[in-house]
């Protein structure tokens, strides 16, 4: 009998003797809920002590030790913000005992309820979490700290939001760049909206759905490894969450500074238990809000000798109304007790429906100078260049949605256990029949006009006319000149998904060894299709902007004349056949867009795990494989006269569009270790190491070929290769005996194959396209990130009297994250030296956060200020002096609240108090350049929130 025979039939005998022998092992299941027996206590430490096991509770507040040998036990448990208790167990030498325990008897609410609640069930997470991560959570009531996703994780250490229109949008975590990130939803990837990118702007998302948010900042071999800066988990309610049935109705009014109107909010909530094996929750929410921006943008910055002047100068004006719609539905139930099953769908939908009236003053032709110039303005005069003035109009609707659906479940048999999911999502921006822009202009050449700019304020720049105010105002001297119309600009990206896990514990005498092995698929399928069509007025008479007229809402100066919101739309659609449509270019500028990818990623996985009540060891590798099928056109411009592809000659203008089509493939082995130690009660060690990578925007690996009547290309890249890191994390947490911590972790990020722009100054081939000049994108080398993030979190109920009602929370967070790029334009995109070192785009060196907190009976006050510094926002190709960087932002917000009745609380909000301003500006000649600067005012929210 051979070795492999051998030992074959002694395994199988071993195994039939351990299932012929009598069991002398039972197991312990039960459940952690409060004293008020409200909700479940997920993540509360459970440690049967004398084994040295450790379980952690989950959503549902269950734990569970299986083959425990029969006899008499304590089990210790501990949530933060409660007092640890001890119970009392006694195991069978066969079956399982169950046991329930409830915390915080003397006063449970503050572990449900509240800003209490909420750092308590966060810092409850964190200190149980695998690896870093950090987490924000609703309280019992349905109580979360922001308006929306992206608003409430820029409270958490490291993370940065960029704004729009004041409100927050995308997140930097880590100063990197929010396409690095990953964002899930009920474990499910999300697919991004828009057409550029692959980071969701989580703006979609409103918080009222919403149960929790981990920020999960170092991978284990079982997650998705397409993140270099952070994994964002969001989660909705489950119904095994709660022990009660919840029914929250929540109705709100918002007040802009700006915006003369009242906007209506309102959601519902509601979860309930049918019997004790099966549940049922959801929620909808919609909130519809008008706001004013006010703008100013300037650009083509010179220096003709006497100091930066700007040779396009922007006066905005945006009217916005955006709605939310989001809503969450799903169910949860039992198969005896081995198996939980459930279902969870969402959905989000925003619409943007925005009017921009702009004033643009181009004075290209001033290149070697103004009329004029002083070291606080400059005076342009048509008598010495020629210059235009264009007044437009942007009216333009746009529509997101979101969707995500999952099927999944977890089974568990005395030691084996598996997860198991399919799930599907589709992300879409849909815009149609915008007109952006129509635009009215008059060139003034020896007119006698004559415009001031006062620079005094390098923020503000302000104009007058010193001569020829009344022609220069006059609306009946602005001809239409076109109309850009999006037909269609329809964005669709889907992505059905399957995994299964499955595992092996094996309890020994110093704790649990567990081996697991996984798999999943994930197929990817974005779309892009544009359709842009252009028009000249071609009608009788000269229409302009006089027939059109109406009134500015700016308020930083006066750039009227301005159009009507809707008039332009009405004539246009009224008068369509005094329009010429300009074929050529609408066929140009509509098929150089427009590309389709696929990608399936095949990723299977290998851990092995031991953890006792001290120390948890994960260590393992994942392998991911990808292959993209990439669609696109290539578009070539020949003018009248230029030879075409076939030998032919030019009649007229021709665009020639040419389907093109790549494939390709490539795997990646990501090892990764993972140590989580308690040297001490309530201190917690964190060591990570993992490699991960990240895949290249899918609009940059299509194979999209633009070439004009000149030559000049762009040209996509579909050998782009991912982004590729080495990742390093540790961590180290002091946990109160009150409701607090103390935490500090260190990282390094060492990135190969960042993307970088180049522009090929002289004529090549690539992609098998000729030019004479080229933009592309390429590999280039490595970059650095490493910082140190800070955290305190502190319930002060240890104080006397009235002072016990304090909370505080703060954070603070420095990076350092540099690369490079291409310093100008290179002859050779294989032969590129003309590096420069930068700081990585959306950068902040420094990031801090604030909550000081007030709790105590009926009344809960939050005053939370947020602030971050400078950061490189855009690489311009002219140099360094020409970068465009974002100023320091700090921004002041306040929350009341005020329980009327155990179901009825009022609320209040005081949104950017501070006035809080964004300003963008270049650094030529040493100054602060303005590119662009907005101003939004405060916005008072206030309602009543009701709990059945």
């Amino acid at each position: 009998m051979g070795y492999r025979t051998r030992f074959l039939a002694s395994t199988a005998a071993l195994a039939f003797a351990a299932c012929a022998s009598p069991a002398i092992a039972g197991d312990i299941a039960g459940s952690v809920y409060d004293a008020g027996e409200t909700v479940a206590l997920q993540a509360a430490q459970v440690h049967l002590l004398e084994l040295d096991r450790a379980a952690v509770t989950q959503r549902d507040g269950s734990f569970y030790f299986a083959d425990v040998p029969a006899g008499e036990y304590t089990l210790e448990i501990s949530y933060i913000g409660a007092p640890a208790v001890q119970r009392t167990v006694s195991v069978p030498a066969t079956g399982t005992v169950r046991i329930d325990v409830l915390l915080g008897a003397d006063d449970h609410e503050i572990l449900v309820i509240g800003q209490s609640a909420n750092l308590a069930s966060a810092l409850s997470r964190k200190r149980a979490a695998d690896g870093v991560s950090d987490v924000l959570t609703r309280d019992a009531i349905g109580n979360f700290p922001d308006q929306n996703v992206a608003e409430s994780l820029r409270r958490l250490p490291g993370i940065n939001v960029l704004n729009d229109q004041g409100e927050g949008r995308f997140v930097s975590i880590r100063g990197l760049d929010p396409d690095l990130n990953a964002t899930s939803l009920n474990g499910v990837r999300v697919p991004s909206p828009e057409s550029d990118v692959r980071s969701v702007a989580l703006d979609v998302v409103s918080s009222d759905i919403i149960e929790s948010i981990e920020v999960k900042k170092s991978l284990t071999p079982d997650m998705d490894a397409d993140t270099i800066g952070a994994s964002i988990e969001i989660n909705t309610t489950s119904a095994f969450d709660r022990k009660k049935r919840l029914l929250t109705a929540k109705i709100e009014g918002s007040y802009n500074d700006y915006a003369d109107y009242l906007s209506p909010k309102g959601s519902v909530d509601f979860s309930t238990r049918i019997g004790d094996d099966f549940g049922i929750t959801g929620g909808i929410s919609y909130y519809r809000r008008k706001f004013e921006t006010d703008n100013i943008e300037a650009d083509n910055w010179e220096d003709a000798g006497d100091g930066p002047f700007p040779t396009e100068v922007q006066y905005r004006d945006y009217d916005v109304e955006r709605t939310r719609i989001s809503g969450t539905l799903g169910a949860d139930g039992r198969l005896g007790d081995s198996t939980e099953l459930y279902v969870r769908g969402t959905f989000s939908q925003f619409d943007d429906q925005e009017y921009r009236r702009r004033t643009t003053f181009d004075l290209g032709d001033f290149d070697g100078g103004p009329s004029s110039q002083t070291a606080t303005g400059a005076t342009f005069s048509d008598d010495d260049e020629e210059f235009t003035i264009e007044r437009d109009l942007k009216d333009r609707f746009e529509r997101q949605r979101i969707l995500s659906v999952v099927l999944g479940g977890k089974s568990r048999w005395e030691g084996l256990f598996s997860n198991y999911s399919v799930s599907y999502s589709k992300s879409s921006e849909r815009e149609t029949g915008s007109l952006d822009p129509v635009q009215f202009d008059r060139d003034f050449d020896g007119d006698g006009v004559t415009v001031a700019f006062d620079y005094s304020n390098p923020r503000i720049p302000l104009y007058s006319f010193t001569s020829g105010a009344a022609l220069a105002t006059d609306p009946a001297e602005y001809s239409l000149k076109d109309i850009e119309q999006t037909a269609l600009s329809d964005s669709q990206d889907r992505e059905w998904a399957a995994k299964f896990d499955l595992g092996q514990d094996f309890y020994t005498a110093s704790g649990t060894f567990t081996i697991q092995a996984g798999y999943k698929g994930r197929w990817r399928k974005k779309t892009y299709d544009k359709q842009v069509n252009f028009w000249e007025y071609d009608g009788p008479g000269d229409f302009t902007l006089a027939d059109v007229l109406g009134s500015q809402t700016y308020r930083i100066t006066n750039i009227e004349p301005v159009a009507g919101f809707d008039a332009p739309r009405d004539f246009f659609e009224g008068n369509l056949s005094d329009f010429e449509f300009q074929a050529i270019d609408s066929q140009y500028d509509s098929a150089v867009e427009d590309y389709r990818a696929d990608e399936e990623i095949q990723a299977g996985y290998a851990l092995a795990r031991y953890e006792n009540d001290r120390l948890l060891l994960i260590g393992g590798v994942r392998y991911e494989h990808t292959a993209n099928e990439l669609y696109g056109n290539q578009v070539n411009l020949f003018e009248d006269g230029q030879t075409l592809p076939d030998g032919t000659t030019a009649t007229d203008d021709t665009v020639i569009i040419t389907p093109r089509r790549i494939d390709r493939d490539y795997g990646q082995w990501l090892p990764s270790a993972t140590l989580r130690f308690e040297a001490a009660d309530n201190f917690v060690t964190r060591l990570a190491a993992y490699r991960s990578l990240v895949r290249p925007k899918l609009s940059r690996l299509a194979p999209r070929f633009e070439i004009d009547e000149d030559d000049e290309a762009v040209i996509g890249n579909p050998d782009l290769l991912p982004y590729k890191a080495w990742n390093f994390d540790a961590s180290f947490e002091y946990y109160m005996n009150s409701n607090g911590a103390l935490t500090a972790a260190v990282f390094y990020k060492d990135i190969k194959d960042y993307a970088v722009d180049v522009v090929i100054d002289s004529p090549g081939t690539l992609q098998g396209i000729n030019f004479e000049e080229a933009e592309y994108t390429v590999n280039g080398p490595s970059a650095e990130v490493y910082g140190l993030e800070l955290g305190l979190y502190q319930s002060l109920d240890f104080l006397p009297g009235l002072l016990s009602g304090f909370l505080v929370q703060a954070n603070y967070t420095y990076t350092d994250a540099t690369g490079s790029i291409v310093d100008g334009d290179i002859s050779d995109v294989g032969s590129v030296t003309n590096y420069r070192d930068i700081p990585l785009p959306t950068t902040s060196k420094h990031t801090f956060n604030a909550v000081l907190g007030y709790e105590k009976g009926p009344v809960s006050v939050r005053l939370a200020g947020t602030y971050r510094s400078k950061y490189l926002d855009e690489i311009n190709g002219d140099g360094p002096d020409y970068d465009r960087y974002v100023d320091d932002h700090f921004q002041l917000d306040l929350s009341a609240k005020l329980r009327v009745t155990k179901g009825i609380q009022l609320f209040y909000e005081w949104v950017n108090i501070n006035n809080a301003k964004y300003f963008a500006y270049n650094r030529l000649g040493g100054a602060q350049n303005l590119y662009q600067y907005e101003q939004y005012g405060w916005t008072m929210k206030g309602g009543v929130r009701v709990n059945f």
